[in-house]
């Protein structure tokens, strides 16, 4: 078997996990902040049923899309794209270390649970159980800088936010500790079964996509796109709900488009049945297209990241050990 046909969770030791899943998570943001920043802005526009004007939803079309960015460019210039990415880096960084860190651990423990006990467990049930713990673990680790992150990237030409400081400061004076983890259920509701849907299925199609000839070395990608796709396409009416309740608040009104986002205050339930009232099934798939154009190249950039870093990281060490 070769390395790139190698399960995730046999891998590494913990510490180069934890660096490898850190560094895929910068890179990909990085490279996807521009596509992240038009989503949110497309899930954040309400065009309610009963208005003849709203029923145009321009975000359900290539020039709905083409309109939100180019006003991007036009009123806030290159870096608008970049919006929020300070708290986005962060969380990356902090949630690719502790996903692929828990989801390892996890993967080891389930494994050795089942050669002690003698019960089979299927690897797909593995990767699934495994995948949802670590999401939901990184999910509720680092939701504050993801809070944080839309917040920003909300914004238009007005401030809501003087900086990443001053964000914390407001938050935790006029909302209280509970600020930072507003619509949190949503998101958990989202991650449990996107990671374990996302890595069961990367994990069915890498032994397959890894004897496919590609300009990287590997099939990491086209399995991570695949993967990615699929789970994105699942549960993203919980993303929108999570955007929806994230800008909630005292400054709710501020934001682009949010003088027409209504009050949600019934929950991640109330919210969906609020959201299928007013705005119709497309209310909660506002913005996929976009959504699943920045999964792909996303989950892409940061599994073949996550496994070249890997193996760099496995090559210095055996080549310091050789050294001794």
């Amino acid at each position: 078997m070769s390395p790139a046909s190698q399960p995730l969770r046999d891998e590494g030791t913990r510490t180069q996990v934890i660096i490898a899943g850190a560094i895929a998570g910068l890179v990909s943001r990085f490279c996807i902040a521009p596509l992240d920043v038009v989503k949110i802005r497309l899930q954040l526009q309400y065009h309610s049923l009963a208005d003849p004007l709203s029923q145009v939803r321009p975000s359900q079309s290539p020039a709905g899309v083409y309109k939100v960015a180019r006003g991007i460019l036009q009123h806030e210039g290159i870096t608008g794209f970049w919006k929020g990415n300070i708290p986005a880096e962060g969380l990356y960084l902090s949630y690719g270390a502790v996903q692929f860190w828990s989801y390892r651990t996890l993967s080891q423990a389930l494994e050795e649970f089942s050669e002690d006990s003698h019960v089979k467990i299927p690897g797909a049930a593995k990767s699934f159980v495994s995948g949802a713990v670590a999401g939901t673990a990184a999910t509720t680790a680092t939701y504050p800088l993801d809070l944080l992150r839309t917040r920003f990237a909300a914004q238009g030409t007005e401030k809501v936010y003087d900086g990443l400081v001053a964000s914390i400061r407001d938050i935790a004076q006029h909302e209280g500790p509970a600020g930072f983890f507003r619509g949190l259920t949503a998101a958990i509701g989202q991650i449990i079964p996107y990671m374990g849907l996302f890595f069961a299925s990367y994990e069915s199609l890498k032994p397959i996509c890894s004897e496919i000839e590609l300009p990287f070395g590997s099939g990491d990608a086209v399995a991570g796109i695949t993967a990615s796709v699929m789970s994105k396409t699942a549960v993203f009416p919980f993303d929108t709900i999570r955007k929806r309740l994230q800008v909630q608040g005292p400054t709710r009104r501020k934001y682009i488009g949010g003088e027409r986002i209504p009050v949600y205050s019934r929950g991640v339930l109330g919210t969906l049945m609020m959201i299928l009232k007013k705005e119709g099934y497309a209310g909660l798939y506002r913005g996929l297209s976009v959504g699943l154009l920045k999964a792909a190249p996303a989950s892409a950039v940061t599994m073949w990241t996550y496994e070249q870093a890997l193996h760099m990281l496995e090559r210095v060490e055996d080549a310091r050990q050789q050294l001794r």
